[in-house]
């Protein structure tokens, strides 16, 4: 089997309650060529959107002439701030000149690796909740665990996807070129293109994900708004957008924006916690088909995480083909079947090879990272700078793979809290676990789920690279294996409906108007 970064013992801190890499801290603020599409993908107000259906429905005023006295202002404005540029600017051009889209889901991976954090108990053994109504209090809102990350990617991507889109439509109409086209006293330091400046796309882009991480980040609010005043400058900077450009894509960004926070704040998500009457229930029904039921293995114990995440509104299909795309049920906890696959949970405890090690490291993903769902946003951001997309192709491609690592979540959870099957460690406590042991039921897994669903989005857009992602993605779903936290089942289960998942995207994809 094919390693990656066999080298990642030696760089992440290993600690007996659990094995990850916190890669917001060594993986964002990477340094990246400047974005220079090699494609503008002038068409890419045809694409089919995700949610908004008419862009004329959104306000964008028309912009000044290039002629008036406003606009002339504005272009005075670009001068006077080029005239004295600072190195501390110059960093800032060319960090963001790196891309829009690329920069903010960096920043977004970041908050859901700072905010990937389950709280304490309290001193009667109970825990806290997060609560989106007060989200300062402790703990701080959110926990930003896995399907909460995946739901996170998948709305601000899709509402960058649908916000540029808009704003196509709109270049298009009103067609005004770049400030260095129109002033010989503009420097363009950024490469020049041939795409109309109005409204700014990467206005447009910051809009839409400002307004949306703001919902599912709300004690962030300050730092949000703080690099959106940066990246704001830096195309000022740069000689890429006046002002009205960038106060225009901004305001249409939000309008879009809107439309999807309306659908994150009914898509039940809020509920997914559960109540304990809730919880009990899932250990009566379990016990009573004479299975053994999962129990937390925390202590005190935990609560169990998100149940009904099932029951949150997927993007790819509607609920009832959550369920039809369930799996069948696990073997019986009382079968020869699960006790051979517990023996050979077993095996993988007591016989760890350091390249294991090294698998299992390097997909724990645990708390504090950024999620498996983050994991994968990395890994496709790698091979897309590789391709010099355009702001339009880079959201499109990125809204594909965040809503397949949705609503896989939304799958897995599903199948988790239907069967509610044991840990093995809880079958049989000789088994001491590589990795920490996720706060919920085994069967099936999430690495296996998440991973297949990105790996299969991935090939279809970039069908050059071979087996490049099915390789990794089988690497990660065994490690949960080799980390002897998954049963051999979960993880060739969570295979199977990963990847059913990942096709509802592709054939999306497949009908979009972007191609590949």
């Amino acid at each position: 089997m094919k390693r990656y970064l066999l080298q990642a013992l030696s760089i992440c801190l290993i600690s007996a309650a659990f094995i990850s890499c916190n890669k917001s801290i060594t993986e964002t603020n990477m340094v990246y060529p400047a974005l220079a599409p090699a494609k503008l993908d002038l068409n890419a107000d045809t694409w089919n959107p995700v949610l908004i259906t008419n862009t004329n429905s959104f306000t964008v005023a028309a912009p000044d002439a290039v002629t008036s006295p406003a606009y002339q202002a504005d272009l005075n404005e670009i001068k006077a701030l080029q005239s004295n540029i600072t190195s501390e600017q110059r960093a800032s051009i060319n960090y963001w000149s790196a891309g829009a889209v690329l920069r903010w889901n960096e920043i977004l991976r970041e908050l859901v690796a700072k905010h990937n954090l389950p709280p304490y108990q309290n001193d009667d053994g109970s825990y806290p909740a997060p609560n989106s109504t007060n989200p300062f209090a402790y703990p701080q809102f959110p926990f930003s665990n896995p399907p909460y990350a995946a739901r996170a990617y998948a709305y601000v991507s899709a509402a960058q996807y649908d916000a540029l889109i808009a704003a196509w439509h709109f270049k298009k109409q009103y067609n005004r070129t770049a400030p260095y086209k129109n002033d010989a006293g503009i420097q363009a330091l950024i490469p020049k293109s041939d795409l109309p400046s109005y409204p700014s796309e990467d206005a447009v882009v910051s809009g839409a994900a400002v307004e949306m991480m703001k919902l599912l980040f709300p004690t962030e609010i300050a730092y949000i708004e703080q690099k959106a005043v940066e990246q704001k400058t830096y195309r000022m900077l740069a000689g890429a957008n006046v002002r009205g450009e960038l106060e225009a894509g901004e305001l249409l960004g939000k309008q879009v924006a809107a439309i999807f926070a309306a659908r994150a704040r009914a898509d039940r998500a809020g509920k997914a916690i559960g109540t304990p009457a809730l919880w009990k229930q899932l250990e009566v029904q379990t016990l009573a088909k004479n299975e053994q039921c999962w129990v937390s293995l925390e202590l005190p114990k935990r609560p169990p995480m998100l149940p009904l995440f099932s029951k949150v509104l997927p993007f790819l299909f509607d609920t009832l083909t959550v369920v039809a795309l369930r799996p069948p049920p696990p073997y019986s906890t009382s079968s020869a079947e699960f006790k051979n696959e517990t023996d050979e949970v077993l095996y993988y405890s007591k016989n760890a090879t350091r390249e294991r090690q090294a698998i299992v490291t390097f997909w724990a993903d645990g708390v504090g990272t950024y999620t498996p769902p983050g994991h994968w946003n990395y890994l496709a951001a790698q091979e897309f700078v590789k391709e010099n997309y355009s702001e339009i192709r880079w959201a499109r491609n990125l809204a594909l793979i965040n809503m397949a690592e949705m609503d896989a979540a939304i799958v897995c959870w599903d199948a988790k809290y239907y069967y509610f099957n044991p840990r093995p460690c809880q079958v049989n406590p000789e088994i001491k676990t590589l990795t920490g042991v996720p706060n919920f039921p085994s069967y099936t897994s999430g690495h296996s789920n998440f991973s297949y669903a990105a790996a299969t989005v991935l090939s279809y857009l970039l069908p050059d690279r071979g087996s490049k992602f099915t390789d990794m993605a089988h690497e990660a779903a065994m490690s949960r294996l080799y980390g002897a936290i998954h049963y051999r089942s979960d993880v060739e289960m969570g295979m199977v409906t990963g990847i059913k998942v990942g096709q509802f995207a592709v054939k999306r994809a497949q009908t979009d108007g972007a191609g590949n």
